[in-house]
């Protein structure tokens, strides 16, 4: 899955760039290790955000993006939070610091190796009894999670793995009934690498109210990309 996620990003970024971003991942996790301070949720962010600007590219969303993501948190209180696309920990981080500590926060990331990453770095940060990361693919997993964690519905969903499934696996949380009046679904990437799919159907859906804020691929100040926020009616 991770491979295939990044490809996306080959259009737009050089696929020599994409392939070491892909080869460089453990190199993140020691750098993390090494330079920011433990169980210092904050300082850990910022280090994975000098690490992305200053030494190798990142596709997690990033510190410009990641600021949309606080908001919405912020605007939600959720109480159940479920993150599709894991990846390196980033921004299950940053949603960490938004939710109050009885939150129930599930990730859910399909490559073996970006789910161990994201451990050890929840691990350094001091947050792994805050989220439970489940290493399997989402098709996989959304039909289970009512049963497996005993979830009725979740009041935020964030979407950020890979594009081409954003719309499947929304329609997987719908008919599972996981989606409820009042639930926030924040979608990253939706122009670069994009989701043309997905934002058809979520616009052209009278049950969601959407709002579209443009912005910056991450860790890049030269190619427009975008973040969906849509609210169910």
């Amino acid at each position: 899955m991770a491979e295939a996620n990044l490809n996306k990003f080959t259009n737009v970024v050089d696929e020599g760039a994409v392939q070491k971003m892909l080869n460089s991942r453990l190199n993140l996790k020691k750098y993390v290790l090494e330079n920011s301070r433990q169980g210092d949720i904050q300082n850990v962010i910022d280090t994975i955000d000098k690490f992305a600007w200053t030494q190798q590219w990142l596709m997690n969303i990033g510190d410009t993006k990641g600021k949309i993501l606080d908001q919405a948190i912020q605007t939600k209180k959720p109480k159940t939070v479920l993150e599709l696309g894991t990846f390196l920990g980033y921004s299950g981080l940053r949603i960490i610091t938004q939710l109050s500590p009885d939150t129930v926060f599930l990730s859910v990331e399909a490559d073996a190796q970006s789910a161990e990453i994201a451990r050890s770095i929840f691990e350094h940060a001091g947050v792994t009894d805050r989220i439970q990361v489940i290493n399997e693919y989402t098709d996989k997993v959304i039909p289970r999670l009512s049963k497996d964690f005993n979830i009725d519905s979740f009041d935020l969903i964030f979407i950020d793995h890979y594009k081409d499934v954003y719309l499947r696996d929304l329609k997987l949380l719908e008919e599972n009934g996981l989606i409820k009046s009042g639930t926030v679904i924040v979608a990253d990437n939706v122009i670069c690498p994009g989701a043309p799919d997905y934002l058809n159907y979520v616009r052209s859906n009278s049950n969601y109210i959407n709002t579209f804020h443009e912005t910056t691929l991450e860790y890049r100040n030269d190619i427009v990309d975008g973040v969906e926020i849509s609210v169910r009616k």
